[in-house]
């Protein structure tokens, strides 16, 4: 598979139910994802034969602060770089909208993200302790149980000091 490329196509809140499947690859509870799934803008992520490879979900955190609530790709379309798009093709889309910054947050478990949000120029902006004991399961990756959230968070616009 050489470059692939995508698409963001927005998803109106009738449609949301029919990705649940994608979002709970990135959240792997149901009850916490339905918390949030009519809220945001939801883009599906289509590649170039009109295969829907996954969704990313965004909520408004602040006023110029956009947060990236949940990002998943279906196993096939992963290690192509198809995630590194949808991170700079989100970036035009809220810079566009007038947002300053966006944030994510992944789980202290979460080795690929970790390093994944990194490589997106983000930078670590804080840590939730005890964040993932709330959920209903405790969630293991890598063998690590996931505990606390850290957040990420870069700015879209340059600052012109």
């Amino acid at each position: 598979m050489g470059e692939t490329s995508i698409r963001l196509e927005l998803v109106e809140s009738s449609d949301r139910l029919g990705y649940l499947p994608y979002l709970v690859m990135a959240d792997e509870s149901e009850s916490v994802v339905k918390e949030y799934i009519a809220e945001g803008q939801m883009f599906a992520i289509v590649v170039e034969s009109g295969l829907v490879a996954g969704v990313a979900l965004f909520l408004e955190e602040a006023e110029s602060v956009v947060e990236l609530k949940n990002i998943a790709l279906d196993p096939q379309f992963r290690g192509h770089g198809l995630g590194k798009q949808v991170i700079d093709l989100s970036f035009e889309i809220f810079r566009e909208q007038g947002f300053r910054k966006m944030m994510v947050g992944t789980a202290n478990s979460s080795i690929a993200n970790l390093a994944f949000y990194q490589k997106a120029g983000f930078r670590m902006a804080e840590i939730k302790k005890d964040f993932f004991l709330n959920y209903p399961e405790p969630i293991f990756e890598d063998g690590i149980q996931a505990v606390d959230m850290v957040v990420f968070e870069r700015e879209l616009v340059e600052s012109c000091s």
